[in-house]
């Protein structure tokens, strides 16, 4: 009752179109990259922030799953490792922002960081063979996570060995805390460094909370289209929708403290330093992005997930899932584009076939990585005959 066959036709037919999507946007990202080569990377770098986001924030969920045992993420987990699985993905399609490194970041340029006391540490540590060197560091670390996740959950397939789920557990405690400094340090780096006179402590949890919604919202949305038949449909009660909700409903609020925070904090001290990165984002026309973002991407969302009757209908969620990843992505491109366009947004073309065509490869190596296993977890002790107990309450 756990077999991919169900749904392979559909992933099939997925994956197909996603690549052909993701061809023909890269192909005009590279026509756009013969005009304006600064605009191309600014726009790239936009969206592989937003697709990455999704397999970072898939290896946190799934360690916090493996950590509580919830019966909420039983039905999540294929899609959450194959996820994941599509992280090497992500490592290849850093190159182009590497080579790009002197049209992204101004720090490539030591000139434009003062030459004094309190910046010598930045000049040190934002120099180009020293971000190569962290990036891939990063990425070791977490495509080891991923080999050790998506390995011993193969072998629990195949072997039910009880131990090899009390290893899964073991170790996603020390290694969620690894996972937490790797990305917000990736986040520093790709994200915070594009204005290298700026930085915030309270950054790195920013994205810590914006990778773990998306995902959410990602996963919630894949499991509403998946689970209208077949496994996924029979092992599903509608307590797990509402506690899927519930959860996306706390990092929702964890998203609006940690942003107010963040602000407050800059706003009392008035330092020089720190209020500029505001200043653009918020008073210029910029602050239209950001009016939208608290009501659409805040109030909003907080109250339709207030509400019993939209959680616990999964058609429900995973529309409001879907509206979540729309506006995540805005506020993404908030927090990126205003570091190259200080007075207000200026869309480009370049902006949509980047996220298309980024968005379509990964997609369709998700579908791929998707089809590989079977659509639930065998022999996890935890869920042993989880199929006969009854759908609904």
């Amino acid at each position: 009752m756990s077999s991919i066959d169900t749904y392979r036709p559909r992933l099939d037919r997925l994956q197909q179109r996603a690549a052909i999507l993701g061809v023909i946007g890269l192909a005009l990202c590279v026509v756009f990259f013969f005009r304006d080569k600064d605009q191309f990377f600014h726009s790239y770098l936009f969206a592989y922030i937003y697709w990455i986001a999704i397999p970072l924030g898939s290896i946190a969920i799934l360690m916090l799953h493996h950590l509580t045992g919830g019966r909420w993420g039983y039905p999540l987990r294929r899609i959450l490792e194959a996820s994941t699985r599509t992280l090497g993905l992500m490592a290849i399609l850093f190159i182009p922002i590497r080579l790009g490194l002197s049209r992204i970041y101004s720090w490539t340029n030591p000139d434009e960081i003062p030459d004094d006391f309190l910046h010598h540490f930045k000049k040190t540590y934002l120099s180009p063979g020293f971000f190569t060197a962290r990036t891939i560091i990063y990425f070791v670390i977490l495509l080891g996570l991923v080999y050790l996740l998506n390995k011993w959950s193969s072998d629990q397939d195949k072997t039910g060995d009880p131990v090899i789920q009390h290893r899964l557990g073991f170790m996603s405690g020390p290694a969620v805390i690894l996972w937490a400094f790797c990305v917000t340090a990736a986040a520093f780096d790709w994200v915070m460094s594009l204005e290298p006179e700026w930085y915030s402590t309270i950054y790195g949890l920013i994205f810590v909370d914006v990778e773990v919604l998306v995902t959410l919202s990602f996963v919630l949305f894949v499991f509403s289209r998946l689970s209208k038949d077949g496994p996924l449909k029979d092992c599903v009660r509608i307590q797990d929708y509402n506690d899927q909700g519930n959860l996306m409903f706390a990092f929702l609020m964890l998203w609006a403290y940690l942003s107010f925070d963040q602000f407050l904090l800059i706003y009392a001290t008035n330092l020089k330093d720190e209020i500029p990165w505001y200043l653009t984002r918020a008073f210029t026309s910029w602050g239209y992005v950001a009016s939208f973002l608290i009501v659409f991407h805040f109030f909003v969302p907080f109250f339709l997930l207030l509400q019993r009757g939209i959680k616990r209908k999964l058609n429900r969620l995973g529309g409001v899932a879907a509206f979540m990843l729309v506006l995540t992505m805005v506020d993404i491109y908030w927090l990126v584009m205003p570091a190259f366009q200080k007075l207000g947004p200026h869309f480009h073309a370049t902006d949509i076939f980047a996220v298309i065509g980024i968005g379509g490869i990964w997609v369709a190596t998700f579908a791929w990585q998707l089809k590989k296993m079977p659509i639930l977890p065998l022999h996890d002790p935890r869920f042993e005959g989880v199929l006969l107990h009854e759908h609904g309450d």
